[in-house]
């Protein structure tokens, strides 16, 4: 599994390079990336919403038919189909929608997590052996999580570039691409490659997991606010992770590199703006009102289609008054 993540996140580091090589500025990159990747996800996002909005306008009739053929299953299924056939939804239409978003999201992580072999693509048999090595030098052991060692290698790599390891490693022209994106890692004053956690809780890297709480409580109130039939029907164990979550993940942006709490926040601040424009426009109201709206003008377009057909009192009637087509004369 990882290492399909890790392919998105190597095509998606190609995006996140580009932007490096114009701005010099990891964080500023970051920035760009995040809403160009939003950008492109966005009609996913709307067709999310579409999907749950046929959703919604279907419970009703949906339960009418389990009460109606509760005893008979088959039945059930094929009043179900010519349900989801006649309102034209798809039972598994938001499926591809939360999937492929997921993918990306987690491929934009990968990419910023492996900036070396992702956003770098250097070889990773060399970036693995340059990190083993780094770990058996004296005050460089690695006490944070195995995933972001490359950030931490990219921190350490002028103090030990000159190595005789490091030189047999990398040739001339990697070393100072690695020592000019290291560079890039300073923003605002902030080092991105720096822990947290090894600031001390007092520090100014300690907004870092605290905006990330903020961004991410914000962000999943929002959406709370826009999908609140949905959000009713969830079971309380999975209400609780959206409170649990945004702890869980300022504690990790706490012990990680701050570069992987500043896309987080980043992250979650354009989903948040993001929301509030799905809230305007795309609501799942919203869609329901147009989808009734059409499916009326639907019906009576057929309507008008077909012929009317003429009670025989009425047939009686035209025949006296008009006989073939015209009134008598006397």
């Amino acid at each position: 599994m990882a290492n399909i993540f890790g392919f998105f996140g190597s095509i998606l580091g190609y995006v996140l390079w580009a932007a490096f090589y114009f701005l010099k500025d990891f964080g500023l990159s970051i920035v760009v990336f995040t809403i160009v990747i939003r950008l492109i996800l966005f009609p996913f996002t709307v067709k999310q919403q579409k999907s749950m909005a046929g959703t919604m306008r279907m419970q009703r009739k949906q339960k009418e038919l389990q009460e109606k053929y509760a005893n008979n299953k088959v039945k059930l299924q094929e009043e179900m189909n010519k349900l989801y056939e006649k309102e034209g939804v798809k039972p598994m239409g938001g499926c591809l929608t939360m999937i492929v978003p997921l993918l990306v999201m987690l491929g934009i992580f990968y990419a910023v997590a492996y900036p070396l072999t992702n956003t770098l693509h250097l070889n990773s048999d060399t970036v693995n052996s340059a990190v083993a090595y780094m770990n058996t030098i004296p005050g460089y052991t690695i006490t944070t999580n195995a995933t972001y060692q490359q950030i931490e290698l990219i921190r350490v790599f002028p103090s030990i570039m000159n190595t005789e390891t490091i030189q047999g490693m990398f040739s001339a022209a990697d070393c100072q691409q690695i020592i000019d994106f290291a560079n890039g890692f300073n923003m605002m004053g902030i080092n991105l490659l720096t822990i947290p956690k090894d600031m001390g809780i007092f520090s100014w890297y300690s907004l870092i997991p605290v905006l990330c709480f903020i961004s991410y409580v914000g962000s999943q109130f929002v959406m709370q606010k826009i999908n609140k039939a949905q959000m009713a029907q969830q079971q309380g164990c999975l209400k609780v992770m959206l409170y649990v979550m945004p702890l869980f993940t300022a504690y990790i942006a706490y012990t990680v590199p701050a570069a992987v709490g500043f896309y987080w926040i980043c992250s979650s601040v354009i989903a948040f703006i993001q929301s509030l424009v799905i809230a305007k426009f795309f609501t799942p109201v919203s869609f329901t009102a147009k989808e009734e709206a059409r499916h009326i003008a639907l019906m009576e377009l057929n309507e008008a289609k077909v012929p009317y057909v003429y009670s025989p009192v009425e047939q009686k009637t035209s025949s006296k008054s008009n006989g073939n087509g015209k009134k008598k004369k006397k």
